[in-house]
């Protein structure tokens, strides 16, 4: 369970924040590992960044190690927080954590945690220390590299509260339901959010115009800061609702009540959380791809977890797939992919720095070729039959963080698909 409570600065160039996390392991540990994922390479560079400044475990002050885990050097702080335990805990005991943080907020960063210098807006998502526990396996320390992708690894867990404080004449886009609003101190609002069952959080703030309406019984809120050109709010309603209602019929039901879709005019793409997306200012009837992959992630990430660093083709590759179902593609230009990442499809992504153009190798391999094969593999096993199986994957790995293994296990049935997978190697 993780209680949450950002506090806007005035000149929206920080955040405060609070966090408690209820925390029960299932095996023994001696310690306690969190990650500050706005410390990594591609954000720290472009001036955001996270630091933990006091964390209490029990009702006691407890002391942190800060672990660079890949973090550049003008990052703040490391990608990793440890905290050793008075005691080490057993499977079973339940562990109270209490942290205070702060967020820089980079001037125009393309990226997840930035702020805009053209209009009011920021915008703020893996911006809190996440607790880095895989069940079955423990704690996830893998290191952050310069590769333009994510790379966080978290269960699902009860977003009790999230309370946002912000200026009182600016929008708030959350995580989940909002069930309240209320006068905050000096002449601001508390919003405060709640979700039954997340793995990240994703928060903007501004003067933004915000439409909300109802797809297919999903609550959707769109929010456009006030740069926005490219398209209206009504062409980004069109374009979701019909990319929902295709995904739903792929595979299977939306998996959030909420969604919360924020068009920010200082990004150029698409980033994905649960139950949120943050886009850039683009046409998105051009960049109808881009919109369905984006939401497909709602399945492979969000309801469908896996460890993005390790496996990071479980939800790439994955999204990808349904984009190009989608929107009638399904091939792959091998001119693009390194001749030694044709069959590196299931490579973790500190693989991809041995190329001189890592973060282009990781996309047209991951994405494309991962993407591209699986297309290939429904056509030579039917759609019906490699669709049901794929939903099956789903169903069986929800709220859960998946492994290579559940793709085989899934489509054990169906041996055509696990070659073409063992072929790119996505499956050893």
């Amino acid at each position: 369970m993780v209680d949450l409570r950002f506090e806007i600065a005035e000149d929206l160039a920080t955040v405060s924040g609070q966090e408690r996390v209820v925390f029960t392991p299932d095996l023994s540990t001696c310690v306690l590992v969190f990650r500050s994922w706005p410390n990594k390479p591609a954000t720290a560079r472009a001036g955001s960044g996270l630091t933990v400044s006091e964390v209490v475990v029990d009702g006691r002050p407890a002391e942190v190690r800060d672990v660079p885990a890949g973090a550049p050097e003008s990052a703040p702080a490391g990608t990793l927080q440890e905290v050793p335990l008075a005691e080490c805990a057993e499977p079973g005991d339940e562990i109270t954590v209490e942290l205070e943080f702060q967020v820089r907020l980079g001037a125009d960063v393309n990226e997840r945690v930035g702020s805009s210098t053209q209009v009011e807006a920021v915008w703020f998502a893996t911006a809190f220390p996440l607790l880095a526990w895989e069940r079955e396996q423990g704690w996830a320390r893998d290191e952050a590299v310069p590769v333009a992708g994510e790379m966080a690894s978290s269960e699902d867990f009860e977003l009790a509260s999230l309370e946002v404080v912000a200026d009182a004449d600016h929008e708030v886009l959350g995580t989940g339901r909002l069930v309240s609003t209320s006068d905050g101190p000096g002449g601001t609002t508390v919003h405060e959010f709640t979700a039954p069952a997340v793995r990240d959080v994703a928060v903007t703030v501004g003067e933004l115009d915000v439409e909300t309406t109802e797809i297919d019984g999903v609550r959707v809120h769109l929010g456009l800061d006030r740069g926005v050109d490219e398209a209206t709010p009504e062409e980004w309603l069109a374009r979701l609702e019909e990319s929902m209602g295709a995904l739903v019929e792929l595979l299977g039901p939306f998996p959030y009540d909420d969604l919360w879709v924020s068009v920010l005019s200082a990004q150029t793409s698409g980033i994905e959380f649960p139950g949120a997306i943050q886009f850039g200012d683009v046409d998105p009837d051009f960049r109808r791809a881009l919109v369905s992959h984006e939401l497909a992630h709602m399945w492979f990430y969000g309801l469908v977890g896996n460890n993005q660093g390790v496996h990071p083709w479980l939800d790439e590759s994955l999204t990808t797939f349904a984009q190009m179902v989608l929107h009638g593609e399904g091939s792959a230009d091998l001119a693009d992919v390194p001749g030694a990442a044709r069959h590196a499809v299931g490579a973790s992504i500190d693989y991809w720095e041995q190329f001189p153009n890592a973060s282009s190798a990781y996309f047209d391999t991951v994405y494309n070729l991962g993407g591209a094969t699986l297309v290939a593999a429904r056509a030579e096993v039917g759609a019906d039959a490699f669709d049901t199986s794929l939903r099956e994957y789903i169903r069986a790995n929800a709220y859960s963080i998946a492994t290579p293994d559940d793709v085989a296990e899934a489509f054990a049935a169906l041996p055509e698909v696990i070659a073409a997978l063992e072929d790119i190697g996505a499956l050893p």
